[in-house]
């Protein structure tokens, strides 16, 4: 199933992301660093790079999939251990996290094309410990 490679790829595992992945993939998301994500390399890349600082760092199926012609959707639970090196994180290593998010899929020809992400990363960056600065409210 295509949704068991897609919990698989981002458990580590990336020897389905050829028969899972398009080759044209692409990823609508607010990056932290501002960049993009295309293709099968940069997916794998982009996940390296989320998974460095957890160990144990597992992601599960929580409601789906829900399909809906050319889309699949999954609200998932990821859980793990900071190892540390985060970026203006406070955290102790050894410290648990959990965190969710809801992915959406496009399916084409039985590869993932498009995936949106909308993640809680603001309850993993409170378990982490970051201060992130306040942004000024408009004053009436």
């Amino acid at each position: 199933m295509l949704l068991d490679d897609w919990i698989a790829i981002w458990n580590g595992d990336y020897t389905s992301v050829s028969r899972a992945i398009a080759p044209d993939f692409t990823v609508h998301a607010a990056l932290m660093d501002g960049g993009s994500v295309d293709g099968p390399d940069g997916l794998v890349e982009w996940i390296k790079q989320t998974r460095a600082p957890f160990s144990e760092l597992e992601f599960a199926v929580e409601v789906g999939p829900i399909e809906d012609g050319q889309y699949i959707v999954v609200r998932w639970l990821a859980t793990g251990v900071y190892g540390g090196g985060f970026p203006g994180a406070t955290a102790p290593a050894g410290a648990p996290i959990s965190f969710t998010g809801t992915d959406i899929l496009r399916v084409h020809d039985g590869l993932i094309a498009e995936y949106w992400i909308n993640s809680d990363v603001h309850v993993l960056l409170g378990q982490l410990g970051v201060v992130v600065d306040s942004v000024p409210t408009a004053q009436s």
